[in-house]
């Protein structure tokens, strides 16, 4: 069963906390997830409110005591938990999102190494594999006859309306086409069809592209919602490179999977402490006071820079922005409005369609140098990066006001 958010919760900073683009993304996966139960003799049942009120009501009306659910290292996740055990349910957490099991790390998490490349460098050198992917159940048990679901929890069609938005001809996921539809067939079929064209052995050539579909692999949002497993990924990839041959592309992916890894991880060692203003931070290094109207001239577009508007209008209308432009406006935010770093992870949250906590938790913290990495932050030239990745004015011109 799945709990929908209360999509009217709004976050400190005065917005929704889920967004349009991810509740239509996360209503496709869910379309998909319930046929293919029902296929298996199951079937999905969609609730809305918070677990903690939903979820004993619901265990009440089937007779159950204890829920099995995956276990997400963060505050808000960990906090739902909390509250189910608080009622009176037992509750089992399973790891499951990450490609390479916590147990088979060549150090226990706590001792996680505080650099990325010191990580990645221990994982290749003690050739620690992926665990192999499980195939899918040929059979589920049906839901107990006769369980009538209290109307108060079912799922409201209002919903449901909020959930399909026009397609924009200039997304670079274009979730509102078939091939881009957020269940895990589509997920699995584009990752046949990217394999099958053979993009793994130009995508660290073409990676920092700014726009279109092909650039990057475009796994991220069905990683994100868990309708692709990043161990079917590696076990693919893999299976791609020993009849096509290893390259710089093929292993980059590899590493950006690494780093997805790494974020989790670095969530297991650090908890609720990466969500402080500070981060990780000495306390004696607080943060000065940030700018609120700086950051809503970002969140609007409306900063005056032309590549830190452009993409900021591409989030808005899309849900999706490239790696690069999503490194370079957090800059902009953290480093030349003083803004919030905080409100922008928020800000991303609520808009991205792929959005993965661990890895936007990590990558706000990179950016602003509240996290592991030694050299305090990134900071980039925004005006430098435009002249590299936009020589032309391509991106400018797609995105621009009006």
């Amino acid at each position: 069963m799945y709990c929908h958010a209360d999509y009217e919760e709004q976050t400190p900073w005065g917005f929704a906390r889920v967004g349009v683009h991810r509740r239509a993304v996360v209503a496709a996966a869910l379309r998909d997830l319930s046929r293919q139960l029902g296929g298996l003799g199951s079937r999905l049942v969609e609730c809305c409110g918070p677990p903690g009120q939903v979820l004993p009501a619901l265990a009440q009306a089937v007779g159950a005591s204890a829920v099995f659910c995956e276990d997400i290292a963060a505050p808000y996740e960990q906090a739902e938990v909390a509250e189910l055990r608080s009622a009176g349910l037992q509750v089992q957490t399973v790891w499951q999102s990450s490609l390479i099991d916590p147990l088979a790390l060549p150090w226990p998490v706590q001792s996680l190494p505080a650099v990325f490349t010191t990580f990645r460098q221990a994982i290749e050198q003690a050739r620690i594999a992926p665990s192999t992917p499980l195939p899918p159940p040929a059979g589920l048990p049906p839901w107990p006859a006769g369980v009538v679901i209290p109307p108060g929890l079912q799922r409201k069609s209002a919903h449901v309306a909020n959930e399909t938005l026009p397609a924009d001809s200039r997304a670079s996921f274009p979730y509102g086409r078939p091939e881009f539809d957020g269940g895990e067939t589509a997920g699995l079929r584009h990752l046949a069809t990217y394999l099958q064209r053979k993009l793994p052995h130009t995508y660290k050539r073409t990676r920092n592209a700014l726009a279109g579909v092909d650039f990057s692999s475009k796994w991220s949002p069905w990683l994100a919602t868990g309708a692709l497993s990043p161990r079917r990924v590696m076990a693919e990839l893999q299976q791609f490179e020993q009849l096509h041959g290893q390259s710089d592309g093929s292993y980059w992916l590899w590493f950006e999977l690494l780093w997805r890894d790494y974020f989790r991880f670095l969530h297991l060692q650090h908890g609720a402490r990466l969500y402080r203003a500070r981060g990780l931070a000495d306390a004696r290094q607080n943060p000065e006071r940030p700018d609120a109207q700086g950051f809503e001239r970002w969140r609007h577009a409306s900063t005056g820079e032309p590549l830190v508007d452009a993409a900021m209008r591409e989030l808005e209308a899309t849900g999706y922005l490239s790696n690069r432009l999503r490194q370079v406006v957090a800059s902009y935010l953290v480093h030349e409005l003083k803004g919030d770093w905080r409100a922008g992870a928020a800000w991303f949250e609520s808009q991205l369609v792929d959005y993965d906590v661990y890895s936007n938790q990590g990558n706000w913290l990179y950016i602003a140098g509240r996290g592991t990495d030694p050299r305090g932050g990134r900071r980039f030239n925004v005006r430098k990066q435009a002249s590299e990745y936009d020589p032309d004015g391509a991106y400018l011109r797609l995105w621009a006001a009006g």
